[in-house]
C-alpha cells in the first residue's frame, strides 16, 4: 500500500523527533537533519512503514545500543512485539522504542511488561512524536544526572533521593529521555533574577 503525501510528511516529521531524541539521550548520529526531500529520496516514495528502522549505539559505549521499529500494522498484537524481540535478541540489543500507530492490544501491552526485565521496550503513539516537546520555550532544559554526580548531589545537599521533588516515569519530557525511575535530573530554567535557575526531580 503505497502512502500518502500526507502520511509520508507526517512519518517525516515523526522521524526527525526521533533523531533529536536519540541525539539527546546520547545515541551517534548524522550531524545534519534529512529535510523531506532527503528523507523520500532515503527511502523512496513508495516508502512502508518497516522500512523506516532505526539502529543507533551510544557514543560512549558502543554496545549499548537501541532499535526503533515501525511496525505496519495499525494495531500491534504479540506475534509483532516477538518478531521484534527475536531480533533484538539476535543483534544483541536491549532496548527499542515502538512508534505505533494506535495503542497496543491489551495481550501486546502485557507481553511488553512479562519481556522488560530482559528487553526495555518503550512504546510511543505517532501523534505523540510529530512535535519534539522539548523544544517548546515553556519546557525548560532536562540533563539526566550519572551515577556519580547524583552522589555528589546528594552529599552535598545532605538529602536522600526521595526527598527531592518528583518527576513521574510516565512525564512526557520524561519518557522523551527515557528516563528510568530511581534517576535524577536536572532542570534548568531561564530567570530573570539570576540568569538561571536549576532544581532536580527524582523520578519515580
Amino acid at each position: 500500500m503505497t502512502l500518502s503525501d500526507d502520511e509520508i510528511t507526517r512519518l517525516f516529521r515523526i522521524h526527525k523527533t526521533l533523531m533529536q531524541m536519540l541525539q539527546d539521550r546520547g545515541y551517534m548520529g548524522p550531524e545534519t537533519e534529512l529535510n523531506r526531500a532527503d528523507f523520500i529520496g532515503k527511502y523512496g516514495e513508495h516508502m512502508k512503514r518497516e522500512d523506516l528502522v532505526i539502529q543507533r549505539a551510544k557514543r560512549n559505549d558502543s554496545s549499548d545500543q537501541i532499535f526503533v521499529f515501525f511496525p505496519e500494522e495499525s494495531k500491534v498484537g504479540v506475534k509483532t512485539i516477538k518478531t521484534y524481540t527475536n531480533r533484538m535478541k539476535s543483534e544483541s540489543v536491549f532496548s527499542a522504542i515502538l512508534v505505533v500507530q494506535q495503542n497496543l492490544t491489551p495481550f501486546a501491552r502485557t507481553c511488553v511488561a512479562e519481556i522488560s526485565s530482559k528487553f526495555h521496550v518503550e512504546v510511543f503513539l505517532e501523534a505523540e512524536l510529530l512535535v519534539n516537546i522539548t523544544q517548546h520555550e515553556l519546557v525548560p532544559k532536562h540533563q539526566l544526572l550519572t551515577t556519580e554526580e547524583k552522589k555528589t548531589l546528594l552529599e552535598r545537599y545532605t538529602v536522600k533521593e526521595t526527598q527531592l521533588p518528583r518527576i513521574q516515569v510516565t512525564d512526557p519530557v520524561a519518557r522523551y529521555y527515557g528516563l528510568k525511575r530511581g534517576q535524577v535530573v536536572k532542570i534548568i530554567r531561564p530567570s530573570e533574577t539570576a540568569g538561571r535557575y536549576v532544581t532536580y526531580r527524582y523520578v519515580v
